[in-house]
Order: structure tokens, then C-alpha cells, then sequence
């Protein structure tokens, strides 16, 4: 079998393909992940609240959520587009 000498030009090449590959693959992938969801102890800590102030999110329907088997998850990125659409200027 022949020798083939790689390049660097060859390796540079092959890095732009592969990571357009994976680009394309991210961007396709349409499916949830667990990832994406997370569970009460972990949005009461990135939000600094306690649990009767979530329960109030989640009564008055300011925080959606899912259960399932009796554990309660919220999407990340809704709770992330509820505090941007809820961001304000105000400096007090």
C-alpha cells in the first residue's frame, strides 16, 4: 500500500468539513433532550428562591413546568426567555 502524505493545508481542510458536519447535525437536531429540562432544586438555586416562592410561580402560572412520576421540571430556556422578556431598566 502507498504512502499519502497529509498536509497541513489537508488537516485545515478536513477540520473546516468536520466541524460543518457537526454544525449541521446541532442545528437538525430537533429532539428534546433531558438536558434541556431541569428539576426544582436546581432552578430554585439559579434563581435564588425558595421553594414556596416557586410553588407561586407555578400556581400563578408564571413559571411552566411538566411532572412526571411526581418530580416537577421546568425548560431551561423558557425560564431564560421569562426573565429576559421580564428584564427591565429600572435602577432602584
Amino acid at each position: 500500500m502507498p504512502a499519502s502524505i497529509v498536509t497541513l493545508e489537508d488537516m485545515d481542510v478536513f477540520k473546516a468539513e468536520l466541524l460543518k458536519e457537526i454544525e449541521d447535525l446541532l442545528i437538525s437536531y430537533d429532539k428534546i433532550t433531558i438536558d434541556k429540562w431541569i428539576k426544582s432544586n436546581v432552578v430554585m438555586t439559579k434563581l435564588g428562591i425558595s421553594p414556596g416562592t416557586l410553588q407561586n410561580f407555578r400556581i400563578n402560572g408564571t413559571l411552566p413546568f411538566s411532572k412526571l412520576g411526581g418530580i416537577i421540571y421546568y425548560d431551561e430556556e423558557r425560564i431564560n426567555e421569562i426573565l429576559i422578556d421580564n428584564c427591565t431598566n429600572d435602577k432602584s
